[in-house]
This record gives structure tokens, C-alpha cells and sequence, in this order.
């Protein structure tokens, strides 16, 4: 019975298998996406996710940690720089598996494992409805005049002087009116 032996073994020596693995998460950690079987995607998934929990520590003895199961210092230097800051604020779930369907020579299911990539949609900005124009060059042609000969004086004109008065500043032509009296 095999109670309390996580884990599939793949039909692989313990050496074999360790081995398999360390090469499979330094590739996946340095190309952050490889294709594999299904049964080895689902044995990766766990290391690497604990490789990013070591990278997330930051500290000393998480990067030699890191550093004995990875085979390239350069993927530990990648996992600890780029990979790791990535997911600070993400409590696991680092990684997601496809199925590809099987592959063609001996039937195996295919996976691809990757890096979850943390994309944030911004809301689509609405549509700015464009002023009708004119049908005719006369009608613009009028209106136009009708414009610059004839100002009119809006509400936003009229806002900054009531809004000076209701903060206790006083408009400065009334000051300067009190002071030639």
C-alpha cells in the first residue's frame, strides 16, 4: 500500500525521476513555459511552485536552497530578480496547465505548463459622440457668424466670482473700488 508516498514515480528510479525533475524546473523557471506529458506537467507544477515561494523569501538561505535543486545560476538570478517580484502579492497558484491532446508517436496526453501572467484589462473608455455638423457650407457658414458676433455669457462665467464669494475671498474689483472711495 502506498499511504503517505506522495507524488507519481513515472516508472522511474528515485535518482532518474529527481534528475528528470531538476532538469524540467530549470528549463520551465528560465523559458517560464515548456510542453511535456500530462503526469510530469502535474509532478513540475508543485516544485516550481515552491522554487517561486524560495524566490519570494528573497533571503540568503532561500536562494541556496534554490540554487541546490536549480542547475544554472543564471535561472536562480532569473527567479530571484524578475520571477519571484512578479508574484509578491499572489498567495500561490503561480502556475496553469493546458492539455494539448495526445501526441501522435505513443499516445502520451500532452500539457503545456506556464507562468501565470498577472494581465489587468482596463475598462474600455467609452465612445465620445462627435457635435452634428452642419448639411450645408451656408448653415456653417451662419452659424459661425451668428457665434463671434453675438457672446454669450454661460454659467461657467458667472461660477468663479460666486465661488470666490463663498469661500470669504473677495472679488478684486470690489476691492479696488473700496479703496478709491
Amino acid at each position: 500500500m502506498r499511504h503517505n508516498n506522495a507524488g507519481k514515480r513515472l516508472g522511474r528510479t528515485t535518482s532518474h525521476r529527481i534528475a528528470m525533475y531538476r532538469n524540467m524546473v530549470t528549463s520551465f523557471l528560465n523559458h517560464e513555459r515548456i510542453t511535456t506529458t500530462d503526469a510530469k506537467a502535474k509532478g513540475l507544477r508543485s516544485i516550481a511552485e515552491k522554487m517561486i515561494t524560495l524566490g519570494k523569501k528573497g533571503d540568503l538561505n532561500a536562494m541556496r536552497q534554490a540554487a541546490s535543486f536549480i542547475r544554472d545560476k543564471k535561472v536562480v538570478t532569473k527567479l530571484f530578480t524578475t520571477i519571484a517580484p512578479r508574484y509578491a502579492e499572489r498567495a500561490g497558484g503561480y502556475t496553469r496547465i493546458i492539455k494539448l491532446g495526445i501526441r501522435p508517436g505513443d499516445n502520451a496526453p500532452l500539457s503545456v505548463i506556464e507562468l501565470v501572467e498577472e494581465t489587468i484589462q482596463a475598462p474600455k473608455a467609452k465612445k465620445k459622440i462627435a457635435a452634428k455638423k452642419p448639411a450645408t457650407k451656408v448653415a456653417a457658414k451662419a452659424a459661425s457668424a451668428t457665434a463671434e458676433s453675438a457672446p454669450v455669457a454661460t454659467a461657467n462665467d458667472a461660477a468663479p466670482a460666486e465661488e470666490a464669494e463663498v469661500q470669504g475671498v473677495k472679488d478684486p474689483a470690489e476691492d479696488c473700488e473700496a479703496k478709491a472711495d
